[in-house]
This record gives C-alpha cells, structure tokens and sequence, in this order.
C-alpha cells in the first residue's frame, strides 16, 4: 500500500511483535501477542508518534509555524505534539482544561521541557476542546501566525494514516513468523487508531477481528465516529470502503475516564508481572480487562494485544499510590 501524504519521521518501525508466553500461562489462555506501541521510540509518545508523522508532515507541507493541540493534564498526546513539534522547528500551543495541577504531570513537564505554551483554564470540560483549538487557531491566523490545528488525539484523515500503515506493518510481521492473528485488542480514546487500523484491515482484506476498548466516550456514538473516519480515509487512499460490522467498540470506560477498577487493577499487575508490561489506568488496563473479558468468552486466537504506550501516566500513577 502506498501512502504518498507528507510525512514527518519520528518513529522506530516496525514495533516488535512480542509471544507474551508468561501471559499466556497466567490466563491459561492463548496463544497471546503483544504490539508494543509503546516502543516507537520517539520520547514517550508511544501510539501517537505514528500519527503525529502525518500530522507534522502536514503542518510542515502547509508551511504552518504553530502546531495547536489540546487534551487533559495527563494527556500523552499533549506532550508528544510539543515534542514532535519542537523537532520540526514548530512553535506548539496547548489548551487543557481546568486549572493547572497542584501535583506535578510527567506528560505537562514534557510538554513544558519541549517548549509549548500551556493555556490552562480557557475551556471548562475536555468536551469543549476540540471547538477551543479551532478557535485559538483562528485567533493566531488573525494576528499573522500560520496555525495548524489539530483535535484531540489527532483524530483526523491525516492523522489515522499512520495506523493504516500499522495493519500493513502487522500482517507483514505475522507472515514473517507464521501467525494468524484471529482477535486484535486495541484501546480506544479519540479513535484514530481504531478508525486507521479499520481502513487498513478492511481495505487490505486482512483476516482478523478488531475489538476496540471505548475508555473515555460512550461506545454507540464513537463507534459512529470511527465509522466516519475510517470510510473517509478509505476513500482517500481508494481502498475498500469499511461496513459497520467492521467497527466492533465495546464499552470500558466503568467508573470514568482514567479510574481503574478493580479488575484494571489485576490487569496492570498481571501485565507488569509477567511481561514487564506497563500499562496506564485510561488507556492500557482498560484494554486488558477487555481482552481477558474476551478470552473468557471464547474468543478466537492467537489474539494480539495493541499496546498504545501511556507510560508516563502509568509511572505518574505508581508513584502517587506509593505517595
């Protein structure tokens, strides 16, 4: 498949395809692999390098100076758009909402380190953010910057891009070593990722189930979304159009966005125990329960577990437990 769109190297690809064996034994289910994601290599960005490759890459072809970006104080996207922005010599404003946090975030500090500017408290709620950039932008272009804007997790046809090459990427792997994935657990924030891992399992044919774990929005209507998305983008790349069947979100959120239940919790354990995986409470655990929820169910394997990255929020939440 080729993808000729702008594009701003940031990552280490192909991520490796790891046999989770221990994890495995520990399920008494399997065979289990993991696609660590989390090892991209750029900073801590995790997933969000391959879709900020595209992002920058467009903002750098649109000649834009300033990169604007929004999300919560633990937002792993935030401080992976001020650093890939920083890299292609691009000026980044921030919009978080609320106040700024009495206790210190890893993911503001390196948004900081790298040299965003934070807006803290301009928009009251996350919901309100993806209008609040639009806005900022156009407020910059009036006063003679040349803004790009970008919504929250890079949920664009540009930025679900670097996940369609990401199915590609997979299949060539499981060919190489002789694995036939028949489940894929992915978590689902924006859902960009979904959406590009749609396009590229269905315009590519591949022969796998996609299950998305909804961690921050109700399933019904992201689904919807990621629907939209995935069928723009497919159309973009004149690949097959992606049906409804093949967006399959499941409902993971429990108590809130970012609050681990019980089960997350043995999740993050089980994970860090036996494949020294670290996983963070709003994106990987939640993802982890699903996929033990599944293989419970019976479904089919070998399953393959998408590991988006979230470890500076995963740290951040090991030392306050410990605090």
């Amino acid at each position: 498949m080729d993808v000729t769109a702008p594009r701003t190297p940031l990552a280490l690809l192909p991520t490796p395809l790891l046999h989770a064996s221990r994890l495995e034994r520990a399920l008494g289910a399997g065979p289990i692999f993991v696609k660590r994601d989390d090892l991209t290599g750029f900073g801590l960005a995790g997933n969000k390098a391959r879709t900020l490759e595209f992002l920058i890459g467009a903002a750098v072809a649109e000649a834009a100076d300033i990169v604007v970006a929004a999300g919560s104080s633990s937002s792993n996207f935030c401080a992976a758009a001020a650093m890939a922005a920083r890299v292609a010599g691009l000026d980044c404003d921030l919009l978080v909402p609320g106040e700024e946090p009495s206790t210190p975030s890893v993911n503001v500090e390196l948004a900081r380190a790298a040299g965003a500017r934070l807006l803290f408290g301009e928009v009251e709620t996350r919901e309100l953010l993806d209008d609040a950039v639009v806005e900022h932008a156009n407020d910059l272009r009036e006063r003679g910057r040349r803004p790009y804007a970008v919504p929250r997790g890079g949920a664009t046809v540009t930025g679900i891009l670097g996940y369609v090459l990401a199915a590609q990427e997979l299949a060539e792997q499981c060919r190489e070593t002789g694995v036939t994935p028949a489940t894929i657990v992915v978590a689902t924030g924006s859902g960009g990722t979904q959406a590009g891992l749609v396009v590229g399992t269905a315009g590519l044919g591949l022969p796998w189930r996609l299950v998305g774990a909804s961690v921050s929005r109700p399933a019904p209507g992201l689904a919807d979304q990621i629907l939209r998305l995935a069928r723009a983008g497919a159309a973009t790349l004149g690949l097959a159009e992606p049906s409804a069947d093949d967006v399959d979100l499941r409902d993971c959120r429990g108590a809130g966005f970012g609050v681990a239940s019980a089960e997350d919790r043995v999740s993050s354990r089980l994970a860090l125990e036996h494949e020294g995986l670290l996983l963070d409470d709003y994106y990987g655990a939640k993802a982890m329960t699903l996929l033990r929820t599944l293989l419970t169910e019976d479904a089919r394997t070998p399953a393959v577990f998408w590991h988006t990255g979230g470890v500076p929020a995963a740290l951040s939440a090991l030392v306050g437990r410990a605090s």
